[in-house]
């Protein structure tokens, strides 16, 4: 699928309504035609931007492959609120693996296709950042130095949101969790901690990576299925901001999203055997003190005479991803 740049003539509006574009190209959730992946009835939060990406994701992934998908499901948020015993909202194949080794077993799914002669079977593993970036960091590395023929995607809601809002390894600075709680003279999560995964997975020289948000479904969906035309390990790592643990409200999911790119906190970008061949540039750059105010558990930040001095630093961080990553507008 080639991405074509799209012009917005509604002034102001972030949104393009499908009416301006080709049957070709619109959304895959446009058509009537979808899997419907994740179906009604799962007991996510309201506003859940969890349940959001997968049902994009998976959706894009079961048109790319023509319906003949394995989906392998670590155990976290998505899991606990899809699939309550004896019920499940999932309407393709779908397994439930351990907290920590999803890309092992789902290695093991397309071992077993590949044994079978069926390598028109796609396999997609899939976690949080907990399952990810912490307890399943060792098995998803190695299933990128085997090079096996995996799309593994982290839903990262920045912390272990299932379990009490912990602190997690995607966990950003100064934020407030159970376990980084708002207090002394460093309140928050401490800077200089956590893992920049999307690079990690860069560094393994695998066939392709790449990061993007549900405020961006075109994008999205043009990602998983240009890393279903590869084989060997992909990975894609989708910002979900969680309206419970972010403190956030239900309708700003998809605005937060946005905003965590557009300030530049959340770079979006793909590359290819560990090269950035593409980037999502800022459209309308914002600071990153318009991303963090909505959200409660930045609140600390802005409170009484406020912590400008954090936000700076957090500034910091948002200016140097846009820097690495030639973020910037066009026009700057």
């Amino acid at each position: 699928m080639t991405e074509t740049r799209v012009h917005f003539y509604q002034v102001g509006s972030f949104a393009v309504g499908n009416r301006l574009l080709s049957d070709a190209d619109r959304t895959v959730q446009a058509s009537p035609e979808r899997t419907n992946s994740l179906d009604a009835g799962h007991r996510a939060c309201q506003g859940c931007g969890e349940a959001l990406g997968a049902r994009y994701a998976l959706d894009a992934a079961m048109r790319a492959t023509g319906g003949r998908l394995v989906a392998v499901n670590a155990t976290g948020c998505l899991e606990v609120f899809s699939t309550p015993f004896p019920e499940t909202s999932w309407r393709i194949a779908w397994l439930h693996s351990l907290f920590g080794n999803a890309p092992a077993v789902a290695t093991g799914v397309a071992a077993a296709m590949r044994a079978k002669g069926r390598d028109d079977v796609r396999v997609v593993g899939q976690a949080g950042d907990g399952g990810t970036v912490d307890i399943g960091f060792g098995t998803l590395s190695g299933l990128f130095e085997r090079n096996d023929d995996v799309l593994f995607i982290c839903y990262d809601n920045e912390g272990y949101m299932n379990t009490g809002v912990q602190r997690s390894a995607a966990t950003p600075p100064t934020a407030r969790t159970a376990t980084s709680e708002a207090l002394g003279a460093d309140p928050g999560n401490v800077f200089g901690q956590g893992k920049d995964l999307p690079r990690l997975a860069m560094a393994h020289d695998i066939p392709y990576v790449a990061t993007a948000t549900v405020a961006d479904l075109h994008d999205l969906e043009r990602k998983v299925e240009r890393a279903m035309t590869f084989r060997g390990a992909r990975y894609l790592h989708v910002l979900v901001p969680c309206p419970l643990g972010w403190g956030a409200a239900s309708a700003d999911t998809v605005r937060l999203a946005r905003l965590a790119a557009e300030s530049g906190f959340f770079p979006v970008f793909e590359a290819e055997h560990g090269v950035v061949t593409g980037v999502r540039r800022i459209r309308r750059r914002v600071g990153v003190e318009e991303y963090l105010r909505p959200q409660r558990r930045f609140a600390h930040l802005f409170a009484g005479e406020g912590r400008p001095d954090l936000v700076a630093r957090l500034q910091a961080l948002a200016d140097a991803n846009i820097q690495r990553y030639g973020l910037a507008p066009e026009e700057e």
